[in-house]
């Protein structure tokens, strides 16, 4: 009889263990809000996502979007991957027919267009009438390259700002593209100092240089002076002679292990990244936990 009951206990005991780490992709186990979220090159496979957590990106999120040319790279993107691999990454806004809620082009301009600081009054005159929205993104175009310590540190306390006021809503921090400048230019220097505070500060963080930075293999072109056009300096010579995303686009299938998308002032494999990223931030301010 021991022996019975003790065999009896370690099934129920396994079971019990088993559905606790396995959720269904149809009804996933509600995780905790992530405090820390650096999205970057190693959140790029799609199809390590499960699908549950795609649904539940759909159901929970409202989006608002704010860019100019090089952040609608995520949208092309998002545009592309829906042919590619189908409805399931529908996206539209006001969310109807299951699809994610994002509003492209929510507020106008970018994070240093028309300046430095009005994308910050027009999230709040955003925010006050679309008390619905819950997620707010925004992206640079250039001018990152161009930034001072003390003009990222205003980026930065803007940021600080919306969230103590607006406590309901995540805000999505962002690097600005990369420009050639390498290791040593002022664009990766300022690119740090935004790194830093999020995760110093554990924000959240879509880290478009860095995705810039690795092919889908996760080789590193970082230290070959890349530029937002995927070109690189493949013999350290100073020019810009060769390009990661169309030598690694010339090796593989289109339609098969990639899709083409006009992705402003870069390549096709360099939007399909951005969009298999942003759904891997879709997914994790969703409650998925990244494993």
């Amino acid at each position: 009889m021991k022996i019975l009951r003790y065999i009896l206990l370690t099934i129920i005991i396994i079971a019990a263990g088993c559905s606790k780490d396995n959720p269904t992709d149809a009804d996933p186990e509600p995780e905790t809000e992530p405090n820390d979220l650096i999205i970057d090159h190693k959140c790029i496979n799609l199809a390590t996502i499960p699908a549950g957590w795609i649904t539940k990106a759909k159901q929970n999120l409202h989006i608002a979007y704010g860019h100019t040319s090089h952040g609608s790279q995520l949208i092309t993107g998002m545009n592309g991957l829906v042919s590619f691999k189908g409805s399931d990454y529908s996206w539209n806004n006001g969310g109807t027919g299951g699809a994610l809620d994002l509003h492209d082009y929510a507020m106008a301009g970018d994070l240093g267009n028309p300046d430095r600081v009005a994308w910050a009054s027009a999230t709040r005159t955003y925010l006050n009438a679309n008390t619905d929205v819950n997620v707010i993104i925004w992206s640079w175009c250039g001018q990152v390259s161009a930034a001072s310590e003390s003009d990222i540190n205003t980026y930065l306390n803007l940021m600080s700002t919306l969230e103590t006021d607006y406590k309901s809503v995540k805000f999505v921090y962002m690097t600005g593209h990369l420009d050639g400048s390498g290791l040593t230019g002022n664009l990766h220097l300022r690119n740090e100092q935004i790194r830093n505070y999020c995760k110093a500060n554990k924000k959240t963080l879509f880290d478009f240089a860095d995705i810039e930075s690795y092919n889908p293999d996760l080789v590193y072109f970082g230290g070959k002076r890349p530029n937002d056009n995927c070109d690189y300096d493949s013999d350290g010579n100073g020019t810009l002679d060769a390009n990661w995303a169309i030598q690694w686009q010339n090796s593989h299938i289109q339609g098969t292990d990639w899709y083409n998308c006009s992705a402003a002032h870069s390549q096709p494999l360099n939007g399909n990244l951005k969009a298999y990223a942003a759904w891997w931030l879709w997914a994790r301010l969703g409650g998925w936990d990244g494993n």
